[in-house]
């Protein structure tokens, strides 16, 4: 058993919430009980999640995708209140980290997208929260979808914009489609991302680079896994992963 104030400071200064200008608050989004003793944790805080948690008894519940994004509505409707008053009525807490939970160099979505695939050389590339690796050793085209495929148990969708081989891989996890430029100007022989939007295909074959798009939901199941096996080594509670099945 932890306290919940106590689990979600640690948890905020770990991911060093506070530097990061993000889309949503990140940290605790609704608050249940005084103390956590099972943790359930999920990508999206979508209600089937919420079921589930609460089925298992959980105190709190910890996503990459929360609520209260910019730019929605503040009127609590619809969706939006039936997963509020979800929460609400089981007592049961809703945290949530977006950007800090990309960016974590150990924990974070992109560092546990590498460890999966056995990228090495990690380094930071272009903007915002791109990464660059290498493989061991340089893969065929076919070879690589393989280890996509069998890694993230997705096959993902190529647009090949060259024939070469795949030796170094800049990636950022999630809808991270418009970084593909300057993923290309770097120098990489492949981009990986989670989303593809229709003008990336061209971009692709334009700046004669591989690109990827094995899934926004594939590609940050990861983190929260990561961050949440980490709490319960922390702290006396249960952590459980919960994945909600989603195709995009």
């Amino acid at each position: 058993m932890v306290r919940l104030v106590e689990l979600v400071s640690y948890a905020d200064q770990l991911l060093e919430s506070a530097a990061f200008q993000d889309y949503c608050p990140n940290g605790l989004q609704v608050e249940g009980r005084a103390e956590v003793h099972r943790l359930v944790s999920g990508v999206t805080a979508s209600l089937a999640l919420l079921d589930a948690a609460i089925a298992r008894e959980a105190d709190a519940i910890l996503v990459h995708h929360g609520y209260f994004w910019k730019g929605e509505s503040p009127v609590i409707s619809g969706i939006k209140y039936r997963r509020l008053q979800r929460l609400i009525n089981a007592g049961v807490s809703l945290i949530a980290y977006h950007l800090p939970l990309d960016a974590h160099p150990g924990l974070g979505n992109n560092a546990q997208l590498a460890r999966r695939l056995g990228l090495t050389e990690l380094s930071s590339s272009g903007p915002g929260l791109v990464m660059q690796g290498s493989l061991p050793r340089p893969l065929s085209i076919p070879a690589f979808c393989e280890r996509l495929t069998a890694s993230l148990a997705r096959a993902p969708l190529h647009i090949p914009g060259t024939s070469k081989q795949i030796h170094r891989i800049a990636w950022c996890t999630g809808a991270a489609q418009d970084y593909l430029e300057a993923a290309a100007a770097s120098g990489v022989d492949a981009y990986l991302t989670g989303e593809i939007s229709e003008r990336t295909v061209h971009i692709a074959r334009e700046c004669g680079i591989h690109f990827y798009a094995a899934g926004h939901h594939a590609t940050e199941r990861y983190g929260v896994q990561a961050l949440g096996e980490h709490l319960a080594e922390h702290f006396p509670l249960h952590h459980e992963f919960i994945d909600i099945d989603c195709p995009v």
